[in-house]
Formats: structure tokens, C-alpha cells, sequence
């Protein structure tokens, strides 16, 4: 993955991608609250907090310098956007790659349970 891949990536702001997240899921018959269950269980943030990355519009990277990602992501393994997240050497990369696996996982129909690793 190019170096400019990974600046772009760590300067998308999260307020920009959760809309799309929300779309895609809903979209599949999940709710928002499924996502952001999903979301919380990846980033360790409350409701309160995600909602206060959202409004002060954080970049992926500050975004996730304030998350404390859970002990069992590094079970997310799999294919997205071409690349196998287990693989990405970005550490930053690979946690917004997370992200959208999860999210992916989600607008699937992957149960619950599975999604969380538990």
C-alpha cells in the first residue's frame, strides 16, 4: 500500500465516513445502533464519545490516538478493499481497515456474537 494511501487515510475525518457506514448497513436490514455497538466494542469510546468525534469532525488519526482498541481485534481477519487486514503493516491502516471490515461484516448479516469475537 502506497505511503499516500496511508495519509489519505489517517486525514479522512470520521464525521465523512460514518454517514456512509449508517447508509450501508441500514441498507442491508441492520439498525444504526448495531453499528455503533460495533463500533464502540472496536474503539472502547461511550455513546457519548462517538458522538463527540463526529461533532469536533476528528481525522481517522486523532480519531483513533483517543480510541483504546479492544484486545480481541486482532482476530478480524479477511479481505477488505483488496488487501488482507491481518496484513497491512500501517498500524493506523490496519485499524481503520478493521473498522470497515467489521462494518462489512455487519451489512452482511454476520451475527452479532461472531462480529464481536466473543
Amino acid at each position: 500500500m502506497a505511503t499516500d494511501q496511508h495519509e489519505r487515510i489517517a486525514n479522512l475525518t470520521f464525521a465523512a465516513i460514518y454517514p456512509h457506514y449508517v447508509t450501508k448497513v441500514v441498507k442491508k436490514g441492520r439498525t444504526e445502533a448495531e453499528l455503533r455497538e460495533v463500533l464502540r466494542w472496536l474503539t472502547g469510546f461511550t455513546e457519548k464519545q462517538l458522538d463527540k468525534q463526529i461533532a469536533k469532525e476528528s481525522t481517522i488519526a486523532a480519531f483513533f490516538d483517543a480510541a483504546k482498541l479492544h484486545p480481541n481485534a486482532s482476530q478480524i481477519k479477511g479481505v477488505i478493499c483488496g488487501y488482507r487486514v491481518e496484513e497491512i503493516e500501517n498500524p493506523l491502516t490496519q485499524k481503520a481497515r478493521y473498522m470497515d471490515k467489521l462494518v462489512d461484516e455487519l451489512a452482511k448479516g454476520k451475527a452479532m456474537a461472531k462480529i464481536l469475537r466473543s
